[in-house]
């Protein structure tokens, strides 16, 4: 084993024993064992094909290579109901001169508020995992895109720092409202989240149905959940995800608390988290190199310390009775079949509750659809977007790009 997996290996340990007596040592040695195996195999591959400077080399390649997630808009932050500072961007359609004189005749000396479409993302990521998507609607249609708390450029949660309260999916969604007052404060609403996000706009709705009622024209809903994560098996046999369960919180709670540590680990064995991300993010075999490891970027820049705080929030997540805000929206419900985090049947029990909601369901794909498969995402988003009345029909939504392995970024 070489000495930075060791130093892994040790990390992993030190983190149980700064948690203090974990009353079942098979939580470590699992913790241990994981680990240890991911460096086994990291040998192996060593030995078998290229050196780890030789991979980390062909990581700086991929990263300078691909310009994912580099568009950037005019920035802004909201503040949320217990003072954490939440980070926006905003990407602005120029009004067309020639339309002035008659939008005054219709509606007096104001134009109306155009549609913004507010953009929320999912657990690990940022904002930046709507690229494609973002790419597309640039000029089309007014957006906002945010950074979760304690994720991407948003600040740590204060609640959870400063006074130790635990986070939930509704605290998420007030963080949406504020977003929303901050940046989008009149006019026209379409909501769409991705994973955790849709959660968020589901938390939305239960907490502010009259923003709903007054002002939401448009809802997509990108493979998430109502409820019921408790029961996902994440591809795994059932007495490995019966084990999983019971002793996952309590691994991420201790290795939360050694953060440092930790993270040094996660470096040290870069190659293990690799594989499991692009197993839990992605389904087909032709996905974009650039855009497997930007989604490993995204993930790697989650602090393992948020991980382990936001996860317990998934497991008490049930806003079945708030889809019932969206009864008379347009809806597009869409999920990859291949999606081991968030299973497409739980978008099509979404969908079973809005019979009049678009259902997409995407062959080979995985939780992260929108980066694997954007061509489809977007022209779905699209077509909603037209349905919403967001857009006029004869526009045109383009330049989503591909993520096969012959495309070109962007």
């Amino acid at each position: 084993m070489s000495e930075s997996k060791a130093e892994a290996v040790a990390s992993v340990a030190a983190a149980a024993g700064g948690a203090g007596n974990w009353r079942r040592a098979g939580i470590v040695g699992t913790a241990i064992g994981v680990v240890a195996a991911g460096a086994a195999a990291g040998v192996a591959i060593e030995r078998l094909t290229v050196g780890r400077g030789m991979r980390q080399k062909a990581r700086l390649a991929l990263d300078s290579a691909g310009p994912y997630g580099a568009l950037r808009g005019m920035p802004g932050t909201a503040t949320a109901d217990d003072g954490t500072e939440i980070y926006y961007e905003i990407d602005d359609v120029e009004q067309d001169a020639t339309l002035t004189p008659r939008r005054r005749r219709l509606f007096g000396r104001k134009a109306p508020a155009p549609v913004t479409v507010v953009l929320s993302h999912g657990y690990c990521l940022s904002q930046d995992s709507w690229h494609f998507q973002r790419a597309a609607l640039r000029g089309v249609v007014r957006t906002v895109h945010w950074d979760q708390r304690s994720h991407g450029r948003s600040g740590r949660g204060v609640a959870q720092v400063q006074h130790d309260v635990p986070l939930d999916i509704e605290q998420l969604g007030r963080d949406l409202k504020a977003v929303i007052d901050a940046a989008a404060p009149e006019g026209p609403l379409v909501l769409v989240g991705h994973s955790m996000g849709g959660m968020t706009v589901m938390a939305l709705a239960d907490q502010y149905p009259d923003l709903i009622r007054e002002r939401v024209v448009g809802v997509a809903l990108v493979g998430t959940s109502s409820g019921k994560l408790g029961e996902v098996n994440f591809g795994l046999p059932v007495a490995g995800v019966n084990a999983v369960r019971r002793v996952l919180p309590g691994v991420l709670k201790a290795l939360g608390q050694r953060a440092d540590l930790v993270e040094k680990g996660r470096r040290a064995t870069a190659d293990l988290f690799a594989g499991i991300i692009k197993r839990y993010s992605f389904a087909s075999r032709d996905v974009d190199p650039a855009v497997a490891r930007f989604a490993e970027r995204l993930i790697e820049g989650t602090p393992i310390d948020v991980v382990a705080e936001f996860y317990p929030a998934f497991t008490d997540h049930d806003k079945t009775e708030a889809l019932a805000y969206f009864a008379e929206l347009p809806v597009l419900v869409l999920s990859g079949v291949k999606d081991l985090v968030t299973p497409s049947e739980h978008s099509e029990a979404i969908a079973d509750l809005l019979p009049d909601a678009e259902l997409v369901l995407v062959p080979d794909a995985g939780h992260l659809v929108m980066l694997e498969h954007p061509e489809v995402v977007t022209d779905r988003l699209a077509d909603l977007l037209t349905r919403a009345g967001a857009v006029p029909a004869g526009a045109t939504v383009g330049g989503y790009g591909s993520t096969s392995s012959t495309a070109q970024p962007g």
